[in-house]
């Protein structure tokens, strides 16, 4: 499952998310989406977990938790449309 992940501080890294969501599964991917010109993060992110992970827990557990002194958002990231 693909989870979106908003509100991040702009000094989170993909290990920061790695470290994050570990506890719920094997991680298959894990992105900072950040500016092309700049090269600085755009406040949010995207982690896959593997078909077997617990994403609705981590989902449940880690929106609106405190990354950073920012509370963070967590849910299924939707398809671009």
């Amino acid at each position: 499952m693909n989870i979106f992940v908003g509100n991040l501080p702009f000094s989170a890294t993909e290990s920061d998310l790695r470290n994050l969501f570990a506890e719920y599964g094997e991680i298959e991917s894990v992105a900072v989406i950040t500016d092309r010109e700049t090269g600085r993060s755009r406040g949010f992110g995207f982690v896959e977990l593997a078909p077997d992970a617990r994403a609705q827990d981590a989902i449940r557990d880690l929106d609106g938790s405190d990354m950073g002194g920012r509370a963070i958002k967590v849910n299924e990231a939707r398809p671009r449309s």
